[in-house]
């Protein structure tokens, strides 16, 4: 039997769940289909658990970073503990999530969905037809076709591990492998990037970068550049990876080695049969968030292509734009203001708005001011070892272009800057502000 909805959803998380929830409490029908634990990837496998994490790598690195100036005797991870910890954040999360759809009289599925027709899925046993279909799948490790991929560990599976293994090997040097690498080197592991090119986190200021990297190796993080892998290989209780260095073959033995190479929309749905147009970045939508093949299907977050960046914040704004559309019809467009991001290393690394090629490339007549903070009274008093800023400025128009920043303070002082160009706040009004002092906030003046 065909059981029919008014609004079928195809994932839990934020791209699905705002949506499902306004369309049902304007009184429609809703099934939420997902074939992982009910609750996205942020709150479960992402954001959340990673901060948990990291947390513990902060603490350990403040008091590696003081001893000496004040404080005694050593810290240390306690991984089992840790773990522990952080499933007291993620453990409830599924049920509470089914619970709450199932209270404001959702219907639920638990498995993989598979188009039929344009309107038709089966998940199971069950055909499910729906006037309309969002999809909000989310993201997965994009394929790398090397031998022996079968033994890599996904980000996910990382942040459940019971025992932190000695030798870590991390595949591309994005957001996943420097995080996860700066806790496991604080943890205790003997840690290793392994990345293609020259450029790690292409989408960061690179001169920032490279001072990441530096603190990174001075932690004990060894970052190989041009390292493409060629392969895994098990050999007896390790692994060996295989890869190139200028032109010779070159081998890391670990005990793990974890896939940070990147990700891809998880559209493995059968797209093809419901007439799904799509792309490598995702459902090929129009303006509206709607499928521009099947009329039926709308898409958001990572599994939609835009060009936004794969960010919680834009997921949930995709997902209130398609809530919207559905019930009012096609009249809303996402707004995308200036959304910053953060690599929870520590330091962290965090940008918003342009990069100085960019704003040199548009014509506009900008100002660069660029600085190695590390001496600075807010990051000498805690003896960080590494603090860096640049800030793009619009000469004409006197306002911020792009802000990039590089501290232990970095996540929370990028927001004043992502303010300041979204509401184009001049800098000569921030050079007057009070802020409080001291902090990093009261840094701002001197940063422009």
């Amino acid at each position: 039997m065909v059981k029919e909805y008014d609004l079928i959803v195809i994932g839990t998380g934020n791209a699905g769940s705002i949506t499902a929830v306004k369309c049902r409490k304007a009184g429609w029908s809703v099934a939420m289909i997902d074939d992982r634990p009910f609750g996205g990837t942020c709150s479960q496998r992402g954001c959340d658990p990673k901060k948990i994490l990291g947390g513990a790598a902060e603490l350990i690195d403040w008091n590696k970073r003081m001893r000496g100036k004040g404080i005694d005797g050593d810290s240390k991870i306690n991984w089992p503990e840790l773990m522990t910890f952080k499933r007291t954040f993620t453990k409830s999360v599924p049920e509470d999530t089914e619970e709450k759809f199932k209270k404001l009289g959702m219907d639920v599925y638990h498995g993989k969905a598979v188009f039929q027709s344009e309107t038709e899925l089966k998940v199971c046993s069950d055909v499910l037809k729906g006037k309309h279909i969002l999809i909000a799948s989310g993201a997965k490790p994009m394929k790398l076709n090397i031998p022996g991929e079968e033994y890599l560990t996904a980000s996910d599976e990382f942040m459940e591990l019971d025992h932190l293994p000695k030798r870590i090997v991390f595949i591309g040097g994005g957001f996943i492998s420097f995080e996860f690498a700066h806790i496991a080197a604080r943890a205790g592991s003997e840690v290793h990037i392994l990345h293609r090119s020259e450029k790690t986190l292409k989408h960061f200021d690179q001169d920032v970068v490279n001072m990441l990297i530096k603190r990174s190796e001075e932690i004990g993080i060894h970052v190989h550049l041009n390292t493409p892998v060629n392969g895994v290989e098990k050999c007896g209780s390790s692994l060996i990876v295989k890869g190139e260095q200028d032109d010779r073959e070159v081998e890391w033995k670990a005990d793990l080695v974890v896939h940070g190479a990147g990700r891809v929309p998880a559209l493995d749905m059968d797209l093809e049969a419901a007439n799904i147009q799509r792309d490598k970045q995702g459902v090929s939508v129009n303006k509206f968030m709607q499928s521009i093949s099947n009329p039926h299907v709308y898409a958001a977050g990572d599994a939609a292509s835009t060009d936004a960046p794969p960010l919680t914040p834009v997921a949930t704004t995709e997902s209130h734009v398609v809530a919207a559309n559905l019930l009012q019809g096609n009249q809303k467009t996402p707004d995308y203001p200036v959304v910053p991001s953060v690599v929870f290393t520590e330091p962290k690394l965090a940008s918003v708005g342009m990069s100085e090629q960019e704003a040199k490339e548009s014509g506009l007549k900008v100002y660069v001011k660029s600085q190695d903070a590390t001496e600075w009274f807010t990051y000498n008093h805690t003896n960080e070892g590494a603090a860096a800023f640049k800030v793009i400025i619009d000469q004409e128009k006197d306002v911020i272009l792009g802000a990039h920043l590089l501290s232990g303070e970095a996540d929370e002082l990028i927001n004043h800057f992502a303010l300041a160009i979204r509401f184009q706040i001049p800098t000569i009004e921030l050079k007057k502000m009070p802020f409080a002092y001291p902090t990093s906030a009261s840094d701002i003046p001197y940063m422009l």
